[in-house]
């Protein structure tokens, strides 16, 4: 009876320790992006649409679309913009020229923070789902396949 008991307990913490290494919007990615996004990407940026009507306008006072809800932000993963947070983000390990992401310098102040914040962003959109793809081909980015898109994750 002992041993099932220990046994019991034994399991539990196992299966416990698995869902708190699990990455989520609200225990990991929102805490992140507030601190290193949130300043250009908060809820007093625009919406994509607005952005892109006006993009000049946003970009020369250094703001980018909104992403400050987990909706707005996995718009930016799946669809409409697919890949999008992918392609900002990205170390350049994925791409063809090996250049790294527009946004990648702002995941960290040191190769090692943004290293790390990259790593956190990847894990949280899912195992095999980190791709530069968009919806629609276009140029050398080919469109997404349903087999990607059903590998994103992206937990709350």
């Amino acid at each position: 009876m002992l041993r099932t008991v220990i046994a019991l307990f034994a399991v539990c913490g196992l299966a416990s320790a698995g869902i708190a290494g699990e990455v989520t919007y609200r225990k990991d990615i929102r805490p992140l992006w507030v601190q290193k996004c949130a300043q250009c990407h908060g809820a007093e940026a625009p919406y994509l649409g607005d952005f892109e009507e006006n993009k000049k306008k946003f970009e020369a006072m250094l703001v980018g679309p909104r992403m400050d809800t987990y909706a707005d932000l996995v718009f930016f993963i799946g669809w409409p913009d697919t890949g999008a947070l992918m392609r900002r983000l990205d170390d350049g390990k994925a791409t063809s020229d090996g250049k790294p992401g527009n946004m990648y310098t702002h995941l960290g102040d040191s190769d090692e923070e943004r290293r790390k914040n990259l790593d956190l962003f990847k894990q949280w959109v899912g195992k095999d789902a980190w791709k530069l793809n968009r919806w629609k081909a276009r140029g050398k980015v080919p469109a997404i396949t349903k087999e990607e898109l059903d590998r994103i994750e992206a937990k709350y």
